[in-house]
């Protein structure tokens, strides 16, 4: 079984992230891994937080000489702010730094500032807001690069692409090799396929800016040739669709998936949504013309690429605060306001990939099993050996 886990404050010496359950004898390519990292950090609208930061991941345990060893991986993302933080996040409780803290007591609408410090019975809001902060996906993004090194042994690819930013949105269908090339196009400011619709987005952005505002939006995440037959239909919980779901909600500010054409889906007659079934001889596999149930039927991969979309909404740190009620004397005021985004859409899809990456990679050992990457491998190429004689 594949697990994982992140840990970590924005401001504190560093992120890690640990995953068991990956087999023996997978290449870990570490600049691959950083490359994604860099990816992340990538978008028009970004905060002053991303010309701090470097990000690049360290193996701490579990790879050796360049290969995993199927122990649990340990992985290392240094925070260059710490620097500006440790006395006001140290681990130890000193006389000296006291002074040094920086309690936050005027909790933001929309962030977990308030509900956490009620769940937690703090009232300094610095602690949840620390681990809420969406800097955690840099964790997430490091052991799904891993997630996505395995599925390349299956053949299988994922990325990300902008559908929409706040009312600017792209009205047309994208095809695999769009979202390839504006992936590779690292001076893409927010990953749309089309030119014309991102010069608008970034204009978007331009306005909320000024205003002292922030803005959400749309990504869509792309399994390309995610094999057949993962998840089930056997168990709620085995439901492949309900899986990618949560992983896809659990990125900090999405409020809403949509997996293939769901919401236009819901409006529309059986006739008009159902994807029609032929069989392609010369290829040995059955195919659909169209993709609307986002390669997913019944819980299961059917061979088609998966598609998912996160719906983010705008980030809850506003220049211009909105109102608020103190932690400690209830007084009403301003919400505090913390070095932030205003468009983190394009960052988001890269969360997603991770995400993505990480359910689809637990499902093909679920189903493929192994110890060794030859042992998976063995596997899964019987498998699809049966697919092919189906």
């Amino acid at each position: 079984m594949l697990q994982f886990a992140t840990a970590g404050e924005s401001h504190g010496q560093a992120l890690i992230a640990w995953i068991s359950g990956l087999p023996a004898g997978l290449r870990v390519d570490l600049e691959f891994i950083n490359g994604e990292l860099h990816r992340r950090q990538l978008g028009y609208g970004r905060g002053g937080r991303q010309k701090i930061e470097k990000d690049r991941a360290e193996a701490l345990a579990g790879v050796r000489h360049g290969q995993t060893i199927g122990a649990p991986i340990a992985l290392r993302i240094e925070n260059r702010d710490w620097a500006n933080w440790e006395r006001a996040m140290a681990v130890e409780d000193r006389e000296e730094d006291r002074q040094a803290r920086r309690p936050l007591t005027a909790p933001r609408p929309g962030h977990a500032d308030l509900a956490g410090a009620i769940k937690f019975d703090l009232h300094d809001a610095r602690y949840i807001l620390e681990r809420a902060s969406a800097r955690e996906t840099a964790a997430r993004v490091a052991i799904g690069s891993l997630a996505k090194l395995l599925l390349r042994e299956f053949g299988c690819e994922i990325l990300s692409h902008v559908v929409a930013v706040g009312q600017v949105r792209l009205e047309r269908q994208v095809g695999w090799k769009e979202i390839q090339a504006v992936c590779a196009n690292l001076d893409s400011p927010l990953r749309c396929v089309d030119a014309e619709t991102e010069a608008r987005m970034k204009q978007e952005v331009d306005q909320v800016l000024r205003a002292g505002d922030t803005v959400g939006g749309i990504f869509e995440v792309v399994a390309h040739r995610a094999p057949p037959g993962l998840g089930s239909h056997m168990q709620w919980d085995a439901k492949l669709d309900g899986q990618l779901a949560r992983a896809i909600m659990s990125i900090q500010a999405v409020k809403a998936v949509e997996i293939g054409a769901g919401v236009t889906a819901a409006g529309s007659y059986g006739s008009e949504v159902q994807d029609e079934i032929a069989y392609d001889a010369e290829r040995r596999r059955f195919r659909r013309p169209s993709n609307r149930a986002g390669g997913l039927e019944g819980g299961i991969t059917n061979g088609e690429d998966v598609v998912l979309r996160g719906y983010l909404k705008p980030i809850s740190t506003l220049r211009r605060g909105l109102g608020t009620a103190d932690l400690v004397t209830k007084e009403s005021l301003q919400a505090a306001y913390e070095r932030s985004d205003v468009c983190v859409v394009p960052a988001g899809g890269i969360a997603g990939e991770a995400m993505t990456a990480l359910v689809l990679a637990g499902a093909c050992l679920e189903k493929f099993g192994g110890d060794s990457l030859g042992e998976t491998r063995r596997n899964f190429e019987g498998y699809m050996r049966q697919v092919e004689q189906f």
